[in-house]
């Protein structure tokens, strides 16, 4: 992305991170089965979202998030949004 000189070094290894694990946990059939109307995540993949610790990004360390800036959330979620 173009704006990858922008980001820390903790921002890009959660980017690193999160498309590890949207390869290895999303399925394509995963998503297919959501739309618009339909949005409910398995409680076992919030649960493994849970444990990778991606829950919660910007909340403070002492509260189990990350402690991380907006810039760190969003390039995660720009991950995300590309699929497995």
């Amino acid at each position: 992305m173009y704006y990858d000189v922008l980001l820390t070094g903790e921002e890009n290894a959660l980017r690193d991170e999160v498309r590890r694990f949207v390869r290895e946990e999303v399925s394509p059939d995963f998503l297919r089965e959501m739309d618009a109307d339909n949005v409910k995540y398995p409680r076992e993949f919030v649960e493994k979202l849970g444990k990778q610790g991606l829950l919660g990004l910007r909340f403070p360390e002492e509260y189990g998030g990350r402690g991380m800036a907006w810039t760190g959330e969003i390039a995660a979620l720009e991950v995300c949004q590309d699929g497995p």
